[in-house]
């Protein structure tokens, strides 16, 4: 009697399991492999952009040298909302204009040479390969809604990990009976059960915390701090920096070098939102942020380092960032074998939608018998 029950939980499961990869398949592949390339996205950038990564020499210009330059290859209506220094590469300097309706505010970058600041390259930041990954990671190219979608994609997808490992684990014999490779009669099958079982862990952190990154207000009650609520994301968003400021670039850089802890990172320009600069500099444990007044040009001691949030750990334990080179591996598998999963689970499933003769029922009965002892 138990041995049927179990029999049954195992078939209800079996069905959960099939339904969540039939039903998003067409949405876990490209998540997935999008998400394998993201791991790799600084090299990945550097291969298809070389020109914005090449070392050209040390910034030794003024900032506002830089930031001439670029409006001078910007539009009368787009406003220079920051510079970023990255030590010997192309600097980079990003401009805002309002959107059309009620959208993010359209941005474009524009890469100068350190050394004489002209004009290395300018693109929207919404453009090239690697932001349409972005996109299709994050949100399917779909604004507003897509984002929901993916982080119910992972948490189903985590259900799916759930019901993976029950149906793997065999129905009798020892634990290391499963990890034998023909547990079935095709390979396509064998590849299913192997491979899903080796990444299962891994699929299931990156499930989960691709559902908390997409959801940051359900899983906000496990942050000391609480995360932004919508309506203030689309003022801050919605901020436009000033034309005309009360205290000019290079004087502003000028007093926050006082509180340097390091080369100089970013500038950004006081809004008319929040009208203060804020110079960053290079610090063990962070960045060091410093705020100067744009009325007076006063500048504010930065904060000490701030302990990492949850929703900062679970991001970089899905992106990888600064979590090394094997863990940056398991992450690009974890991105590669959900599709092969897919695939191979939508193989089964049509060969198991038609017709068998008899011969072939009890060979497979045959082999599931010798795999289940």
């Amino acid at each position: 009697m138990a041995k049927t029950t179990k029999k049954k939980l195992r078939a209800n499961w079996l069905t959960v399991h099939k339904w969540i990869g039939l039903t998003f398949a067409i949405l876990i592949i490209p998540i997935s492999l999008t998400g394998s390339a993201l791991v790799w996205h600084d090299w990945l950038d550097s291969k298809l952009e070389p020109q914005r990564h090449q070392s050209l020499g040390a910034a030794e210009l003024a900032p506002s040298a830089y930031a001439a330059a670029a409006k001078d290859s910007l539009s009368a209506d787009e406003r220079i909302a920051t510079i970023r220094f990255d030590g010997d590469k192309p600097v980079l300097v990003t401009a805002s204009k309002p959107a059309k309706g009620e959208g993010r505010p359209e941005r474009t970058n524009v890469w100068l040479d350190p050394r004489d600041a002209h004009v290395i390259d300018k693109a929207s930041a919404s453009s090239g390969t690697m932001q349409v990954m972005h996109a299709l990671h994050g949100s399917l190219m779909w604004p507003g809604w897509g984002r929901t979608i993916v982080g119910w994609v992972g948490a189903f997808m985590f259900l799916s990990c759930l019901t993976g490992i029950w149906l793997w684990w065999p129905l009798s014999g020892s634990f290391t009976s499963g990890l034998r490779w023909r547990r079935r009669n095709t390979l396509n099958a064998n590849l299913h059960y192997h491979s899903g079982f080796w990444i299962l862990l891994p699929l299931a952190m990156l499930s989960f915390t691709g559902a908390w990154i997409s959801f940051p207000k359900v899983f906000g009650m496990f942050e000391s701090k609480p995360a932004p609520n919508q309506q203030d994301r689309a003022q801050a968003m919605r901020a436009r920096p000033l034309i005309e400021t009360l205290t000019p670039l290079d004087e502003a850089v000028t007093n926050a070098d006082a509180f340097a802890t390091g080369p100089l990172t970013t500038i950004t320009w006081p809004t008319d939102k929040k009208p203060e600069w804020k110079v960053s500099y290079e610090r063990p444990g962070g960045p060091a942020e410093v705020t100067v007044a744009d009325d007076n040009g006063k500048a504010r001691k930065p904060k000490p380092p701030q302990p990492e949030t949850v929703a900062r750990t679970m991001r970089r334990l899905h992106d990888g960032t600064g979590m090394g080179p094997v863990w940056q591996a398991i992450i690009f598998l974890g991105g590669i074998i959900p599709a092969l999963l897919s695939v191979t689970g939508i193989i089964i499933w049509l060969r198991s939608r038609k017709p068998r003769t008899r011969a072939q029922i009890y060979r497979q009965n045959g082999a599931s018998i010798q795999a289940a002892e």
